[in-house]
C-alpha cells in the first residue's frame, strides 16, 4: 500500500512537516533543523542500503551482459538532464541559488521510484534496475563533473566543493548500495524478506527525507517563485521526451523504451535535497 500510493503519502507527509509548528505548537519538531540534521544523512544511507539489498542476484551480471544499451541509457541521463536543467533555468532567468539547485536536480541519478513505475507501465523492469544501478555507481564522478561544466563560474563551485560532492556520493550512495548487494549475495535465502522489508524501509526513508527538507525550510518556501515549479515540470517532461526519442533512435523494444523514458526523466529529489543541504548549508533556493 505504501509503494502503490507513494505520491499521496509524499503529499501528506510534506504537508504535515510544513504545518507541524502550527498544528502542534510546543511539541518537539522532528522535521526541524535541530533534529533532522542528525538523521538526514543516515536516511540516505539506509535508503541506498535497502536498494542494494533488493537488487536481483544476477543484476550486476545483467549490466555487464548488455553494457552497450545500459551505458547508452546512462549517458543519455547524465548528458541530457543537467543540460536541460541549465537551459530551462537560464530561459527562466534564474540566477544564483536557483540556478545551482536546478542543475543539481538534473545531475543527481534516479531512484527506485522509476523501477516501480516501470513495472506499472509494463516496461522492462530488469533494464530499469540496470540503468539505476549504473547511474548510481557513476554518480560520484558524473555529478561533480556536471556541476563543474555548468556552474564553474560560480564562486561556490571550487575544487574542495567538488571533492566534497564526490566523497558524499561515494560514502552515502555507492558504498551502501554495494554493502546491501553484498549482504544479499551472502544470504540468498533472505531475498524475499529483503524485497518486502527493504522496499518498505526505502519508501519510508524517502518520505521522511522529503518531509524533513520541507520542514527545515518551511519559513521560506512561501517565497519561492511559482515559475520554479513550472521549470522543474518542464525539465521532467523534456527528460521523458529525450528518453523516448533516444530509445526509438537506437531501436530498443517498446518495453525497454518505457524503462529508459522513466529512468531519464525521474531524478532522486531526496538525494539532491540532502546533498544540497550538506554542501551549501541553509539555502532553501538550492535545496
Amino acid at each position: 500500500m505504501l509503494e502503490r500510493f507513494l505520491l499521496l503519502w509524499l503529499v501528506l507527509s510534506s504537508a504535515l512537516a510544513f504545518a507541524w509548528t502550527r498544528l502542534l505548537p510546543g511539541v518537539p519538531d522532528p522535521f526541524g533543523k535541530a533534529i533532522s540534521g542528525i538523521y538526514l544523512p543516515w536516511l540516505i544511507v539506509v535508503t541506498m542500503f535497502a536498494i542494494g539489498w533488493m537488487l536481483p542476484r544476477d543484476e550486476i551480471r545483467q549490466v555487464a551482459k548488455r553494457w552497450p544499451m545500459v551505458l547508452c541509457g546512462t549517458a543519455v541521463q547524465y548528458l541530457t538532464m543537467p543540460t536541460l536543467a541549465y537551459i530551462v533555468a537560464r530561459l527562466c532567468g534564474f540566477q544564483g541559488d536557483l540556478l545551482i539547485g536546478m542543475v543539481m536536480v538534473g545531475a543527481v541519478p534516479g531512484a527506485m521510484a522509476s523501477n516501480v513505475l516501470t513495472l506499472l507501465a509494463r516496461g522492462n523492469a530488469s533494464f530499469s534496475v540496470s540503468l539505476t544501478t549504473l547511474a548510481t555507481l557513476l554518480s560520484p564522478l558524473a555529478v561533480p563533473l556536471a556541476m563543474q561544466v555548468f556552474l564553474h563560474a560560480r564562486p561556490e563551485i571550487n575544487g574542495q566543493m567538488l571533492w566534497n560532492t564526490c566523497r558524499d556520493l561515494l560514502t552515502q550512495v555507492v558504498l551502501p548500495v554495494l554493502a546491501g548487494y553484498s549482504i544479499g549475495q551472502q544470504f540468498p535465502r533472505w531475498e524475499a524478506t529483503a524485497r518486502r522489508v527493504g522496499s518498505t524501509v526505502a519508501n519510508l526513508a524517502i518520505l521522511l527525507i522529503i518531509a524533513a527538507v520541507v520542514g527545515r525550510n518551511r519559513d521560506r518556501i512561501d517565497t519561492l517563485p511559482v515559475l520554479l515549479l513550472v521549470a522543474l515540470l518542464v525539465v521532467n517532461l523534456l527528460g521523458y521526451t529525450a528518453g523516448w526519442l533516444v530509445g526509438s533512435a537506437i531501436r530498443l523494444p517498446v518495453s525497454m523504451r518505457r524503462a529508459l523514458t522513466l529512468e531519464v526523466g525521474m531524478q532522486n529529489a531526496g538525494l539532491g535535497a540532502v546533498l544540497a543541504t550538506q554542501l551549501f548549508g541553509e539555502r532553501p533556493e538550492i535545496a
